[in-house]
């Protein structure tokens, strides 16, 4: 290792060590060691800190106590490190300060002119710097919410799409039995973060209720919650063709996949986008190899070049309703069987956090696009989703009434020691399907990175809102 001489006694002492065991800590003492030793850093650095401010012994035996008492949450955090590896990083870390204790006793008074000077600077530095409520405010309307005009451009563009491609199936399958298309999901919700980047167009079949029955997912053979079947029904007074939807039947149910591959010959190969694209003075055009049908949308600017700025992505989302029931065709999540339909929780979600809101003018959608948005913005935590984030809120709600707008900062230190708890057992339930494992599709090496993460946003939560 090739360690700076340039610094003094002091501050070479705890350099070296934090050097050392922060560079070779994932190395040496895994992810979980490493988070550990983040927190533990963190404290010592504060250490450092207020003890170099002290100007006699007594200041710096009180300024120390205050210090080791944060690095109580070494030991209170939850246990992915053994006592072992706790101690060396223990024993390491008071060997440091000790060195810089006797250094800074060492060193001779100062007159009360450079005493005065960072003082009062010190005192301007903590006038500036935010609380946690003022950043997690400020970050809001910075970063995780959308300026209304940006959201109506959005809107208006994916309506024009939804107009088109309504008034082409109309054209060219006027058998077809489809509802009133429309625009749904976070773009319609005011959930959407960071950017108005995407949008849902629902496309709902209509069923005859006495030709089709909708069987939950625990009563298939399936027996996946979420992935339930559509199943044809009384074919003896009725045989197949009485129903439009008879051609895409799968071994006696409504194949969602059958249906998705309708829609992407019907709509995605058969609509001349170009012509669309003049009418919209837009780029239009369909998102080829995916399982989804998505078109991607690219504004022009002023001279009629196509602009730089990020495209939007429009998804055709074939469904069914039956009461407060949504199947949604989406091959990518009910994959292998082609006969499943998955069971949308997001409609039950966001009305539930709304009523909670509205109960109690809380803040759980606000904390909920703040998560979003971090968890966007930052490479380690991405891989976690809107619904996952979406029910730790609801868990948490129903343990914790102090929704208001000044307790922003505290729930918000609550959704992070929560999320370490539940990605450590690796289980996050779902609130309206408890059978459900929210976290299920996370690799070992993706809950690693954020529980890393989030171990150091433990006693630095500033450091996700940067």
């Amino acid at each position: 290792m090739n360690f700076q001489g340039s610094r003094r006694r002091g501050e070479d002492g705890i350099a070296m060590v934090i050097d050392f065991l922060l560079s070779n800590a994932r190395l040496v003492l895994g992810v979980g060691g490493a988070a550990m030793l983040g927190i533990a850093t963190l404290a010592v650095k504060r250490l450092i800190e207020r003890a170099g401010r002290a100007a006699d012994d007594e200041k710096v035996e009180q300024k120390m106590a205050e210090s080791w008492e944060e690095l109580s949450l070494v030991s209170a955090s939850p246990t992915l490190i053994t006592k072992g590896i706790e101690g060396v990083v223990m024993k390491h870390v008071a060997k440091a300060t000790r060195q810089q204790k006797d250094d800074l006793c060492q060193q001779p008074q100062m007159s009360s002119m450079e005493v005065s000077k960072p003082e009062s600077k010190s005192k301007r530095l903590q006038l500036c710097v935010l609380s946690l409520q003022e950043r997690l405010q400020q970050y809001y309307h910075t970063r995780a919410a959308l300026s209304p005009p940006e959201i109506q451009r959005a809107q208006s563009l994916a309506l024009d799409i939804c107009t088109e491609i309504q008034g082409f199936l109309h054209s060219r399958q006027p058998d077809m039995p489809l509802g009133e298309m429309s625009l749904g999901g976070s773009l319609l919700d005011d959930m959407q973060v960071v950017t108005a980047d995407h949008a849902c167009l629902l496309v709902p079949l209509q069923l005859e209720a006495s030709l089709w029955r909708l069987i939950p997912g625990e009563e298939t053979l399936l027996t996946h919650p979420l992935h339930w079947m559509v199943r044809r029904v009384n074919l003896e007074y009725f045989p197949r063709g009485r129903s439009y939807w008879d051609r895409y039947l799968v071994g006696g149910y409504l194949s969602a996949e059958a249906v998705v591959n309708m829609f992407s010959k019907a709509v995605m190969d058969s609509i001349n986008w170009p012509s669309i694209s003049c009418t919209m003075d837009c780029l239009v055009s369909p998102v080829p190899g995916g399982p989804d049908l998505r078109l991607e949308i690219r504004p022009r600017n002023e001279e009629g070049a196509v602009s730089s700025d990020d495209p939007l992505f429009i998804t055709m989302l074939p469904l069914l309703r039956q009461e407060d029931v949504v199947l949604t065709a989406q091959p990518e999540l009910t994959s292998p069987w082609v006969n499943a339909w998955h069971l949308s929780l997001y409609p039950w979600e966001t009305q539930r956090l709304a009523q909670l809101d509205a109960a109690d003018d809380g803040s759980r959608k606000q904390t909920l696009k703040i998560l979003k948005a971090v968890c966007r913005l930052n490479p380690a935590l991405r891989p976690l989703e809107s619904a996952p984030l979406a029910n730790l809120i609801l868990h948490l709600s129903d343990s914790e009434s102090d929704w208001c707008q000044t307790s922003l900062d505290m729930r918000f230190q609550q959704c992070i020691t929560e999320l370490i708890g539940y990605l450590e057992q690796g289980v996050l339930q779902s609130y309206f399907k408890p059978a459900v494992n929210l976290l299920s599709g996370l690799s070992e090496d993706q809950v690693d990175q954020m529980g890393f993460m989030l171990y150091c946003a433990v006693s630095e939560p500033e450091i996700l809102l940067i």
